[in-house]
């Protein structure tokens, strides 16, 4: 399980997905406006997953350590 949290939390991870993502609406020739906002939903959730992950990951490294 914890190779998954470190997976979701990659910035690299969120990139490519975009990456892909926008690369497939193109294809199917979306406009530009929603190849915008799709991208913008995948990093914001990409940032907010990592931050949620990485708290998670302090917060029970603090209690290791109680």
């Amino acid at each position: 399980m914890t190779d998954w949290k470190r997976k979701l939390s990659s910035r690299k991870l969120w990139l490519a997905v975009a990456g892909f993502v926008t690369s497939i609406l193109v294809l199917f020739g979306t406009d530009a406006g929603t190849i915008e906002n799709v991208t913008a939903m995948i990093t914001a959730f990409g940032s907010v997953a990592a931050y949620i992950l990485a708290e998670g990951y302090v917060d029970g490294k603090r209690e290791d350590a109680e």
